[in-house]
């Protein structure tokens, strides 16, 4: 768990440092024609700015959320749950990360979103991304019947 943990990790903050160093806050840029483009904006919010103005709660949120999985990870019994369980705690970390370094400063730190896709959707990052698969194939294997974080 912790090496994917890690993974996520680091893919997450490496594009993220490459975005800041290419592109210009508010500029739209094409990746993908117009279907993905790149679009720099510091949010210090949660998800579809929920939250907006109150980053610290969000950092409290991640940071006992980080602990929880990293407790509960003692209980898993399967490669697959650790591995869910890794980009999980990967996307969560990675965006932790930017609220503990990035300015305005520790804890309120903005994170750093840049992937716009078209319908006025939420301008996102990596780490979300993670955070959003691990959580759609947790629903998906409890629907099916699987016991969380069972062989």
């Amino acid at each position: 768990m912790l090496a994917i943990a890690t993974v996520v990790i680091a893919l997450d903050q490496t594009v993220k440092a490459l975005v800041i160093a290419n592109l210009s806050p508010g500029v739209s840029t094409p990746f993908l024609g117009d279907v993905v483009r790149l679009y720099l904006v510091y949010n210090d919010s949660a998800a579809f700015s929920i939250g907006f103005g109150v980053t610290f709660v969000f950092t409290l949120i991640s940071s006992a959320a980080t602990l929880a999985l990293i407790w509960l990870s003692r209980n898993l019994e399967s490669k697959s749950w650790a591995i869910t369980a890794g980009v999980l705690l990967g996307g969560i970390d990675g965006n932790l990360i930017d609220r503990l370094i990035r300015d305005p400063g520790f804890g309120w730190g903005h994170v750093v979103d840049f992937i716009q896709i078209p319908f006025n959707f939420a301008i996102f990052n990596l780490a979300d991304m993670a955070i959003v698969c691990a959580a759609a194939v947790t629903v998906i294997r409890v629907i099916r019947g699987d016991r969380l974080g069972k062989a």
